[in-house]
């Protein structure tokens, strides 16, 4: 086990794991490690050099000699509504890469083994350096298999449409909560057919149910749980 700190946490899309691990982060003390930003950033270096996922080799050369960091947003500055900064090449490309395009091609990445392989060592490499929240869909058992605490995040399909929709009108995205519930579950059977580390929970994970629990209920349950197991060790 590390030395530092790990929490890791997967579960389905909009179950509340970025902006829940955000905010677990700040009150710990701890870095937040969005992966799936990992893959969008992934996504855009393919897109600005017109590279097609379809070719993986070409791909992964140009990850492997590009330079990802992530970091806490740093105030005032970086208050912008954003969960976390991503540097990419020395640039912040935070905003950058949460278009729907981005979107629609990390979830390309996240099927390509070559690709999960060299950004799992990158987010290893991360955690191994200071005390981590570390979201994903292949955290718990791929990415950090020793982590203090394992946490599968989920939430009923109604709710997490409701949570997605919500967030496409605040960024004034027309789409309709049907459309939204179609593209939930449709990505929610991409994650768990796929062949390459599909989403799945551990036995020692800690499931919890966001459905019906607002954010800071979460936040402190987790945070309870976190004190309880640094005081035995």
């Amino acid at each position: 086990m590390s030395e530092f700190f790990q929490i890791a946490i997967d579960g389905p899309v909009a179950a509340g794991k970025g902006t829940i691990s955000r905010l677990l982060a700040q009150k710990l003390g701890f870095l937040y490690v969005d992966t799936g930003a990992m893959y969008r950033a992934t996504a855009l270096l393919a897109l600005r050099q017109e590279i097609n996922l379809g070719d993986e080799d070409k791909v992964v050369a140009l990850l492997e000699k590009s330079k990802l960091e992530m970091r806490n947003p740093i105030p005032p500055k970086e208050l912008d509504g954003r969960l976390t900064t991503v540097i990419l090449d020395g640039e912040d490309v935070s905003w950058a890469i949460r278009t729907q395009k981005c979107g629609e091609e990390s979830s390309k990445v996240a099927t390509l083994a070559k690709l999960r392989q060299v950004l799992v060592k990158k987010q290893q490499k991360i955690a191994a350096s200071q005390n981590v929240v570390m979201e994903g869909r292949d955290i718990t058992f791929r990415v950090l298999p020793k982590a203090n605490l394992k946490i599968f995040l989920t939430a009923s399909i109604q709710a997490r449409a409701e949570r997605r929709h919500t967030q496409y009108l605040t960024k004034g995205v027309d789409i309709s909560i049907e459309e939204v519930t179609k593209e939930i579950k449709e990505r929610d059977d991409r994650d768990i057919q796929r062949k390459t580390d599909p989403l799945q929970i551990v036995p020692d994970a800690w499931i919890i149910d966001t459905s019906k629990l607002e954010i800071e209920e979460v936040v402190d349950l987790i945070s309870e749980r976190v004190q309880k197991i640094r005081n035995q060790e």
